[in-house]
């Protein structure tokens, strides 16, 4: 997955069509000298809708795509004949895609299954013909309702990454690690700050042909609710998990401080993250010996955790084990 390929927040101008007018046309037959209104309705304008679509994970196609619009309705005709609808447009998205008005800021909607339709703008009313305007009083009305107009404004798009199980901690903690392990994902990993500058997602399978997505997502700095390091761009895609592991190195001089500092980052930018199922690994744990153990479990106290290493695979199945029974408590 190339860096610059992700894209999860696109700002998109919407102009929806608009309505045809409706048709004032009077009937004309031969050998009748005063025909009625037959004037059609107009058609209705195109909408612009967004459709879920589970083999996307980015939002690149419409970084580009600013302006957005669909067709206009046709007007009625002769005969009662309305005009044709105008043209939809179809935006397709990946699955954990919210949509936002841009003056307001209000959530219009957000996008959770595969082939699931929302309406971001839609489409004016086509008019009325005369036929509709018929009374006993007036019997050929020579006019007809115009179409509405369509609607127009900027919306936001926001992707928000869809996962069972989303990776919480500082950069070069052994997430990207512990997924290329445990998945088929192949995030990039080195020895640095902020290798992983995307959120990856794998499945990990699990025993008897189960499974679960799992999410790297990039690593969390002190002050990250604030915008540092990477910070507001991707603590966002961590509301949509429904449990966190976090994960502390073995390596850390202060395991509990860490872990503190990471529950404070997510319930600082939004404290119902704490409300989550949530779990402690402590990754690289193959340059720990049994009295070290020892000593970090007791410094952690009554918060559940597990030792392991993703390279020499030391308790990562018991760790499967425990993440299949959290989601599934």
């Amino acid at each position: 997955m190339a860096d610059s390929n992700f894209v999860d927040y696109v700002r998109i101008h919407c102009q929806s069509g608009d309505g045809g007018a409706g048709s004032a046309h009077m009937r004309r037959e031969k050998f009748v000298a005063l025909g009625g209104p037959d004037g059609g309705d107009g058609g209705r304008g195109g909408h612009i809708i967004v459709e879920g679509n589970t083999q996307m994970w980015t939002l690149l196609h419409l970084k580009y795509r600013k302006h957005i619009k669909a067709g206009h309705g046709d007007q009625g005709g002769k005969q009662r004949s309305s005009g044709a609808d105008g043209e939809d447009v179809f935006l397709q998205v990946p699955l954990g895609t919210i949509a936002r008005d841009v003056e307001t800021g209000e959530l219009l909607f957000e996008i959770t299954k595969h082939g699931e339709q929302q309406v971001i703008a839609k489409g004016g009313r086509g008019g009325q013909g005369n036929d509709h305007f018929k009374t006993p009083t007036n019997q050929a009305p020579r006019y007809a309702q115009p179409g509405e107009e369509g609607n127009e404004g900027w919306k936001i798009l926001e992707l928000k990454v869809l996962a069972d199980v989303g990776l919480v901690g500082f950069p070069s903690s052994g997430k990207s690690t512990l997924l290329s392990v445990v998945s088929a994902a192949k995030p990039k990993i080195a020895e640095y700050h902020f290798t992983t500058l995307v959120p990856n997602l794998g499945i990990v399978g699990h025993r008897e042909q189960r499974s679960f997505v799992m999410a790297d997502i990039p690593g969390i700095i002190e002050g990250a609710h604030e915008g540092r390091g990477l910070g507001l761009r991707f603590l966002r895609h961590i509301e949509r998990n429904s449990m966190l592991l976090f994960m502390v190195p073995a390596d850390s001089e202060d395991h509990l401080k860490e872990y503190k500092i990471l529950l404070n980052e997510l319930e600082k930018y939004n404290p119902e993250l704490l409300d989550k199922q949530r779990y402690l690994g402590i990754s690289k744990s193959d340059m720990l010996d049994e009295e070290l153990m020892s000593e970090i479990s007791a410094e952690l106290g009554d918060i559940p955790h597990l030792f392991f290493s993703s390279i020499t695979g030391l308790n990562v199945q018991v760790l499967k084990d425990k993440i299949w029974g959290i989601l599934n408590s």
